[in-house]
């Protein structure tokens, strides 16, 4: 995930990815290529605090790089133990699950939602200040108006993006679970446009109706980053939240079938299948499911496998993999096993 996005999956914090005593932790990666060469190196540079010089390193080919670079050169579908909290879990899961996939289709999903998040810091700030009698309302124009501009283009990407992954979501959960129901996925926002409005006018047309309570708050209460995600299964035409009344096999069916629509979504951009990384899941899983699961990932061309045990894993499977094992010692973590 570091090498995709400039993140863990597991931490916020990137002083937690670097080992215990040491000041750096590096990794690097090429993506494509193959044997004949010709590929893209990738690489990320952590610095602990109070070792000078940048904290965080990114570099494509050796050239200097933002984060938002990494997505575009190596796309990954993550699934991972966390992944389990998606349905039933915080808002912000969803919408962090909604804005990876996007910025994996789209590379100016990044920046408007980078451009979103400055805005919203700064209008945040002055509604503070506002609140304080320190400020003029008349100063919050500007920062509505760059609020609206990004948010609007958020808000229309995402739109975009469930439009597009509907028929590969049913597709896969009807493939998993056949006589569970139709599953969907909707964009419950705090902005709905009336007829014939657009994303933009409602937006602003929000912000205007709540603007007395901003400013009470001293916080923007309308906009992409207070919007949900909601999980429905239609069963003989009766539409049910699943974060309220699905099962813990129905919500990881649906995780599941959600995970394989993306793999499928960003394949069809350029015929390349992103890299799969399953971080412990299959110890997760029914037999059945996993059965399912590594079909998939055999018709991969790479895929990245963690577990604590091998008999978590499809004897099949490991057959058909390489394995390494992460063993620690006083010098930290090294690798043994590999190609034979």
């Amino acid at each position: 995930m570091l090498l995709s996005s400039g993140r863990s999956h597991r931490t916020p914090t990137d002083a937690e990815m670097i080992r215990w005593g040491a000041d750096l932790a590096r990794v690097e990666g090429v993506v494509g290529g193959g044997s004949a060469g010709g590929g893209s190196t990738l690489e990320v540079a952590l610095l602990r605090a109070g070792s000078g010089g940048q904290r965080k390193r990114i570099r494509v080919n050796g050239v200097p790089r933002r984060s938002t670079s990494l997505a575009g050169t190596l796309r990954v579908v993550l699934f991972a133990p966390e992944e389990m909290l998606l349905i039933a879990g915080s808002p912000g899961l969803r919408r962090a699950a909604l804005d990876s996939l996007a910025a994996g289709r789209s590379p100016a999903y990044p920046a408007d939602l980078a451009t979103y998040g400055r805005a919203l810091q700064q209008r945040n700030s002055l509604l503070r200040a506002i609140r304080e009698e320190q400020a003029s309302r008349d100063q919050l124009r500007f920062w509505d108006a760059a609020l609206l501009d990004s948010g609007s283009a958020v808000v229309a990407a995402r739109h975009a993006l469930l439009e597009a992954i509907a028929e590969p979501l049913q597709a896969a959960h009807r493939e998993i679970a056949p006589e569970e129901g139709e599953l969907t996925l909707r964009y419950e926002t705090n902005a709905p446009a009336h007829s014939g409005e657009s994303i933009r006018a409602a937006l602003a047309r929000r912000l205007e109706e709540t603007a007395e309570k901003e400013v009470w708050n001293g916080s923007t209460l309308i906009g992409p980053h207070r919007d949900d995600l909601v999980f429905e299964l239609d069963q003989d035409g009766t539409i049910r939240d699943l974060a309220g009344f699905a099962s813990r096999g129905q919500q990881r069916t649906a995780i599941l079938a959600l995970k394989l629509a993306e793999l499928d979504l960003l394949t069809t951009l350029d015929g390349r299948p992103p890299l799969l990384l399953l971080d412990d899941v299959f110890s997760e899983l029914d037999p059945e499911r996993r059965s399912h699961l590594v079909r998939r990932i055999a018709a991969l061309p790479q895929a990245l496998i963690t577990t604590t045990t091998l008999d978590d894993l499809d004897p099949a499977l490991r057959a058909h993999a390489t394995s390494w094992a992460v063993e620690t010692g006083p010098a930290g973590a090294t690798l043994s096993g590999g190609p034979q």
